[in-house]
C-alpha cells in the first residue's frame, strides 16, 4: 500500500573513535514515494545508508523493516537493494554476471547457471536502461558511466528488495541517462517499492522527490514535503547560510602564453584531437557518455597508450605513456573513479596525503613522522576534511571529504597542470 512506512530508524546514534557519526536519528521511508537525503559532506549520510543495509550495527536506536526487527533478524536486510556511490562491480566477469549475482536472490534456483539462458534474460534489464553493453562483455572493458547504470539496474533485480536506496547515482551519468534513470525509479514507484535518493544535486532532489530529509552533524536538522520547501530553504539547512547559486566562477588572469599544446593525438575511442591550454586558463570539456573525454585525458597524462600525436607542456615534448613523467613535469589527473585509482583505501589519511610527496615528507632516507603530520593537517585544515584524526583510514571517510584529501593532495605537488574528471562526485553545494 502507497505511504506505507517499510523502513524506519528510531534514535539511531553510531559513534567512532573522536567523532559522533549519527546523533539520536529518526527518519522513516515509504512504500510508492521517492524520498531524498541530503546534507553537507560529512553530514553522516553514508553511515544512515550503511546502517539500513545492516553492514554496520548503531550504538544505540532500532532499526524495524516491515514491521519487524532487523537487527534481531538480519535477513530482513536483504529487502534493501543499495547502489553505493563508488563502483562495487567484479570487473573480470561479464556484465550479466554482476546483474544476476548473488544468483539465488535473482530468481536462478539451479547452482549451475547456463549462461545462454543469464544473457538472455540480462537483456530485458540493459534495455530499460538503455545500457549498450552485451551482456557476454567483460566489465572491465565497459565505460564508468555504463558500468555505473549497471550497478543500478542489478539493484532492481532481486526478488526481494522492497527498497532501493542510490547514494549520488547520477555522478558520471549525462543528461540523457539521467533522465532514463529517472523514468525507471518512477516506475518503481509506481510498483511500490520505496526509493532513498541520497544526492548533492539540489535541482534533481526537487524534480524527482516526494520526501526531503536535511543532515547536518550526524542529526536530522529538517524534514518536509519537496512541494512545501524550496532550493534556498534547502540549500540554507544544508551549509547554515544563504547560498548565492547566481555566482560564477571564471579565470581573471587568461595569459597569451601557451602551457600546453596537443597536436593531433589519437587513442582508444578519439582521433586527431588538437588544442591548446593558455597559463591561468579554465578550459571545459564536454560530451555525451562515451564521447572520449576520459580517454583523452587519460592519454595525455600517460595512463593510457597514444596510437599517434603529439604532447608539448612549455613548449617540450612529453614522454607519452609514461605518467612518472607527468607527475614529475607538475602534470596532475584527479580521477573519476575515486576508489580504485585515487585512493589507497586500507591507508591513514596521513599516508595518502604523503604518498606522491616523500620528498616533502623525509629527512634524508627516513620519513619524518612530523613532516607527514604537518602535510596532513594543512589538507585537512585548507579543505575542511571532516575527520576525528589525520590517522583514521580514508575508507571510512564520505566520498566528498575523500575527494577533499585527493584535491589537496595533488595541489602540495605543486602543479602546472590540474586535469579533473568529474571533480564534483560526492562534493556539497
Amino acid at each position: 500500500m502507497s505511504g506505507q512506512k517499510v523502513l524506519e530508524l528510531n534514535n539511531i546514534t553510531k559513534r567512532y573513535p573522536g567523532v559522533v557519526a549519527l546523533d539520536n536519528v529518526d527518519i522513516s521511508f515509504e512504500r510508492g514515494k521517492v524520498h531524498c537525503v541530503v546534507g553537507e559532506n560529512g553530514a553522516g549520510k553514508s553511515t544512515m545508508a550503511k546502517i539500513l543495509t545492516g553492514l554496520y550495527a548503531p550504538d544505540e536506536g532500532t532499526v524495524t523493516i516491515d514491521g519487524e526487527d532487523a537487527l534481531r533478524n538480519k535477513k530482513l536486510f536483504e529487502k534493501v537493494a543499495y547502489v553505493p556511490q563508488e563502483l562495487d562491480l567484479f570487473s573480470h566477469m561479464t556484465v550479466a554476471e554482476n546483474l544476476f549475482i548473488p544468483f539465488s536472490k535473482s530468481g536462478f534456483r539451479n547452482p549451475i547457471v547456463n549462461n545462454r539462458k543469464l544473457f538472455k534474460c540480462a537483456v530485458p534489464y540493459l534495455q530499460k536502461f538503455q545500457i549498450t553493453a552485451k551482456p557476454s562483455d567483460l566489465v572491465k572493458d565497459i565505460s564508468v558511466s555504463e558500468q555505473q547504470l549497471l550497478q543500478i539496474a542489478r539493484a532492481t533485480v532481486s526478488e526481494y528488495s522492497e527498497v532501493i536506496m542510490l547514494d549520488e547515482p547520477t555522478t558520471s551519468l549525462g543528461p540523457h541517462e539521467v533522465e532514463r534513470l529517472f523514468l525507471v525509479l518512477k516506475q518503481l514507484k509506481k510498483e511500490n517499492k520505496a526509493i532513498i535518493f541520497i544526492s548533492h544535486k539540489i535541482e534533481e532532489v526537487f524534480a524527482l522527490g516526494d520526501e526531503i530529509t536535511v543532515m547536518s552533524n550526524g542529526a536530522r536538522v529538517a524534514n518536509s514535503n519537496i512541494k512545501g520547501t524550496t532550493v534556498p530553504e534547502v540549500l540554507k539547512q544544508i551549509a547554515g547560510y544563504n547560498i548565492d547559486l547566481s555566482k560564477t566562477y571564471y579565470s581573471e588572469s587568461v595569459s597569451d602564453d601557451t602551457l600546453l599544446e596537443v597536436e593531433n593525438l589519437m587513442g582508444e575511442k578519439f582521433s586527431d584531437i588538437s588544442f591548446k591550454l593558455n597559463k591561468g586558463e579554465i578550459l571545459g570539456f564536454v560530451g555525451l557518455i562515451g564521447a572520449g573525454r576520459t580517454e583523452i585525458m587519460q592519454t595525455i597524462y600517460g595512463y593510457l597508450p597514444a596510437w599517434e600525436g603529439k604532447v608539448k607542456l612549455q613548449g617540450k615534448p612529453m614522454k607519452l605513456g609514461n605518467v612518472k613523467h607527468s607527475v614529475n613535469n607538475g602534470l596532475i589527473y584527479i580521477t573519476e573513479e575515486r576508489r580504485s585509482l585515487g585512493i589507497f583505501s586500507a591507508l591513514s589519511i596521513k599516508e595518502n596525503v604523503t604518498m606522491p610527496l616523500l620528498d616533502q615528507a623525509t629527512t634524508g632516507p627516513i620519513i619524518s613522522g612530523k613532516k607527514e603530520k604537518v602535510l596532513a593537517n594543512k589538507v585537512i585544515k585548507d579543505y575542511d576534511v571532516k575527520t576525528s584524526s589525520i590517522n583514521q583510514e580514508i575508507q571510512y571517510l564520505s566520498g566528498g571529504n575523500q575527494q577533499k584529501v585527493i584535491i589537496g593532495r595533488s595541489m602540495l605537488c605543486n602543479p602546472k597542470i590540474l586535469i579533473f574528471d568529474e571533480p564534483t562526485k560526492g562534493i556539497d553545494v
